[in-house]
């Protein structure tokens, strides 16, 4: 049973087949693009167990087709049984050998760092400090509890959790949370009885606004804008203290009261929080004499880690990043009028892996190289002393 297994999984007609499907998915994701965006069709087709039919998850849905993740994993294991049942184990095959051993890192640091590898932004201002990122793409519920006297007690609840719907029920609130709305993609428009909207919850700002559903954005530079309608209820008591819009575009968090304490309520980008702090000391915009053309900007920041004792100065510009704890800072915009610095995050514990692959590759090549070319010049030798 083992041996069919193993051949199976070392079979040159499985690699086909996964690279015919391969072609397939990558040009049906090609085609939705127009529909859904890029990120989504990412998240559906290529960072996916199945590409599912309906799209909408609203109801009963079915495998059609396997995803990115899949098929990825099964090159990987096709790779690397191909690799220990065909390959023998001789110094002259020692460059084959390393060059299917780095294509197997390869592929696997490939999947991980889809996996695992999380993209965020931190906008500075001049002389402003964080110690967190935001993310582009995923929103967070943070209910913040403002009673302590020097730190605030937040609690976020993730997009998904709000989108899933149903009760939220978390140990560090008083109240709970029932999701009556959820919106992927909004337009709020305030109300001013001129039109028959209805307003979109009954206490705060929703009170006075509607929220209009829209398509998902599927423009390369535009975003969804997810919204949603929940209700508070006190754990003790029944009495409802009445629905709350959340959305980013409200700006400002509203405040309640519940349990004797004043809590503020907001939808925000998700918050990836550091061990240490980044303050931007100068943003600078170098632009070619007589244009509008940029030569080059940069990032001074000041890092500050206490817990290592760690606090320099570092220039961070276009491909000079700064690499510090497993994250990666890279120059990657700015505001308008060179308000504030724009630096993409990238936390990739599997970022070696790339780098190390390369090297595996090419030191087998040239052992492999060698190794016919010493041959080679065996022949040659032998042929011309027979002459």
């Amino acid at each position: 049973m083992a041996h069919r297994f193993l051949d199976f999984f070392s079979s040159i007609k499985l690699t086909i087949v996964c690279l015919m499907a391969a072609i397939i998915l990558v040009f049906a994701g090609t085609l939705a693009q127009v529909h859904y965006g890029i990120h989504e069709v990412q998240a559906r087709y290529f960072q996916s167990l199945f590409v599912w039919w309906p799209a909408d998850s609203t109801g009963i849905q079915l495998p059609v087709f396997p995803g990115g993740h899949l098929l990825g994993g099964v090159l990987l294991a096709n790779l690397i049984a191909a690799h220990f049942r065909r390959f023998r184990w001789t110094w002259r095959k020692l460059g084959i050998q390393l060059t299917h051993f780095g294509l197997i890192i390869m592929l696997a640091g490939g999947l991980f760092t889809d996996l695992f590898a999380i993209e965020s932004f931190m906008r500075l201002s001049s002389g402003e400090t964080k110690n967190y990122s935001e993310d582009s793409r995923r929103m967070e519920l943070a209910i913040i509890d403002q009673s302590g006297s020097e730190l605030d007690t937040v609690t976020a609840i993730p997009e998904s959790m709000l989108k899933s719907g149903g009760a939220i029920n978390h140990e560090s609130l008083p109240f709970k949370l029932l999701i009556r709305h959820f919106y992927p993609n909004t337009e709020l428009r305030m109300l001013d009885g001129k039109t028959n909207l209805s307003p979109a919850a009954t206490q705060g700002v929703g009170s006075r606004v509607a929220a209009l559903p829209l398509p998902l954005a599927t423009a390369p530079n535009s975003r969804d804008v997810p919204a949603a309608v929940v209700e508070i209820v006190p754990r003790q008591g029944d009495r409802s203290l009445g629905t709350w819009l959340v959305s980013e575009l409200l700006g400002a968090p509203q405040t309640f009261d519940a349990a004797g304490k004043t809590w503020k309520l907001t939808m925000r980008p998700a918050r990836y929080y550091k061990p240490y702090s980044l303050t931007l000391e100068k943003f600078s915009h170098d632009r070619y004499v007589g244009t509008e053309i940029a030569k080059n900007f940069s990032s001074k920041v000041k890092l500050n880690d206490l817990d290592r004792s760690e606090n320099r100065n570092v220039l961070i510009y276009m491909n000079h990043p700064l690499r510090y704890r497993g994250d990666t800072f890279y120059q990657a915009g700015f505001e308008k009028n060179d308000e504030a610095t724009v630096l993409q995050v990238v936390h990739n514990p599997t970022f070696v892996a790339p780098y190390l692959a390369c090297v595996i590759v090419g030191a087998g090549l040239l052992i492999q190289f060698a190794f016919q070319f010493s041959g080679f010049l065996r022949r040659r030798e032998s042929a011309s002393s027979s002459l």
